[in-house]
């Protein structure tokens, strides 16, 4: 897991600037997709290839076997689409640090000259708490469609590879192998259980982030027709419509 260190503190401050949904993702990501891929897929996937046995012993024959049924390893794979799927998240994070470190800016020269600035810190407080509205609202959205997009590229990516079950016997006629070579996979239900366990979980992803997409738009109506009620009650009183009355 210390490999995953470096993306797990970035990460982690994105929960601070985060919905409740896209605190759900984060927790997602660390526990049921970085921690297991740590923890359990690279001890299963750990002897894919040494203990492959095939009805050969051409030299060479197993090793283009093995590269033929897998382009790519799964874990290799599944490492490249968190690293991926982050990506707009960190974007964003940097997107946060910069409006976090340009309003601190603001506040201190505003506190020095000892004038109040016409421009105002619009997206944080001075504990660096941070509103999403404005630009970082479309900023966020973009990072949560562009995670959809990437998620769903790699699940498909993923099928036309090799599918979602882990067949034990491999049929491979390449050269230098002298005939139709049949291999052998070790543990393939262990490894199919670890498959379609990553594979819910990207699932599981893609709806919490169609959720947010969701819930971040019914907010954004709610805060329009909220403000909408308020100019509507506050104008009779500067048309003087109720002194008519």
């Amino acid at each position: 897991m210390g490999e995953w260190s470096f993306l797990a503190s970035l990460l982690d401050k994105v929960q601070s600037h985060s919905t409740v949904i896209g605190k759900v993702w984060l927790s997602v990501l660390f526990v049921f997709r970085i921690m297991i891929l740590g923890a359990g897929a690279e001890k299963v996937w750990g002897d894919e290839q040494s203990k492959m046995v095939c009805n050969t012993n051409q030299p060479g024959c197993k090793n283009v076997c093995y590269d033929h049924a897998f382009p790519i390893s799964h874990i290799r794979f599944w490492v490249l689409q968190i690293i991926f799927v982050s990506t707009p998240t960190l974007i964003y994070l940097g997107h946060v640090m910069h409006v976090i470190h340009k309003e601190n800016k603001l506040r201190e020269k505003t506190l020095k000259s000892g004038v109040a600035s016409q421009k105002l810190p619009k997206y944080s407080d001075e504990r660096g708490q941070v509103k999403i509205k404005g630009d970082l609202l479309g900023n966020y959205v973009t990072s949560i469609v562009f995670r959809v997009i990437l998620e769903t590229a790699f699940m498909v990516g993923q099928y036309y590879l090799y599918g979602f079950i882990m067949e034990p016997r491999i049929v491979c006629t390449r050269a230098p192998c002298p005939f139709t070579v049949e291999c052998f996979m070790s543990r393939p239900t262990e490894k199919t259980v670890f498959i379609i366990f990553m594979l819910v979980m990207s699932c599981v992803s893609v709806l919490l982030n169609v959720v947010e997409v969701f819930y971040l738009a019914c907010s954004g109506s709610a805060r329009r027709r909220a403000k909408m009620a308020a100019r509507g009650m506050r104008s009779p009183l500067s048309d003087g419509g109720f002194a008519k009355a």
